[in-house]
């Protein structure tokens, strides 16, 4: 067991649901980053999201493609990207930290590379959601190799036999997608996500998440018991920008109702 799913299952000891935000390296300044990941951490988010921008996020809505192209506009480096990490892994022992990029990313820095350093900096995981298992050989093996989870994504409609297959290489947690498209909308829970949640507990051994349009207090009340992890990405760095690094703070205490 990696060291990602080993510090979920502790903590799943003690709260009935934990939580993953997300910060756009970069956006709307490495400045801003620093303050939103020192806030998450206050407010006790489990698992921060880092993603390193990319030109084309095609698992994103309109809002983190903006900034994900805003950022890399505005000249953010992968190797910038990493001195961040590095920096806020040391700083906040208590969180974990994963990388979410896209494969053009990894492929370009080198796979093996790129899994290696993020294990030496103290990444936890990563997510990269355009990277097929039937490519994934490498990257599946250098996580294996570097004590790094390669979280792996399902969606409603993911078959049976796919979704054991997902379930086997994924580690840390299970990204379970609420509905098809991309980030960014609201979803509306009810009997269908029960029973998509009832599917993956059948075939995965490993923690599950949901994510693609949590945004409420209410979703997260829905999900308690259901799930073991909710994500919560969007709506998160949406208050960010519109509302500043407090109300980000006090949106997120407040999802699972803590004071």
């Amino acid at each position: 067991m990696n060291n990602l799913q080993q510090n979920i299952t502790e903590a799943l000891k003690k709260k009935n649901i934990l939580l993953v935000s997300h910060a756009v390296l970069g956006y709307p300044s490495f400045s801003v980053c620093q303050k939103a990941v020192a806030e998450m951490a206050k407010v006790r988010v489990e698992i921060i999201e880092l993603q390193i921008p990319f030109s084309d996020p095609q698992a994103d809505g309109s809002f983190f493609t903006q900034a994900n192209q805003k950022s890399v506009a505005d000249g953010t480096t992968v190797k910038q990207c990493f001195s961040f990490a590095e920096e806020v892994c040391a700083k906040y022992p208590s969180v974990n930290f994963v990388f979410m990029t896209y494969y053009n990313i990894a492929f370009k820095f080198g796979v093996t590379n790129f899994v290696k350093k993020a294990s030496t900096i103290g990444i936890k995981g990563i997510i990269i959601p355009d990277l097929p298992i039937e490519e994934s050989n490498e990257y599946i093996k250098s996580c294996d190799i570097n004590n790094v989870a390669p979280i792996l994504m399902v969606t409603p409609t993911t078959t049976a036999g796919r979704l054991k297959k997902i379930s086997q290489l994924a580690s840390g947690f299970l990204y379970c997608q609420a509905r098809l498209g991309v980030t960014g909308t609201h979803t509306k829970f009810g009997r269908s996500e029960i029973d998509y949640i009832k599917k993956c507990r059948k075939y995965s051994k490993i923690p599950i998440a949901m994510g693609f349009g949590i945004q409420k207090k209410s979703d997260i009340d829905f999900l308690k018991g259901k799930v073991d992890i909710a994500i919560c990405c969007t709506q998160a760095v949406r208050v960010l920008m519109e509302k500043g690094v407090k109300k980000m703070g006090e949106f997120l205490r407040g999802l699972r109702g803590n004071k």
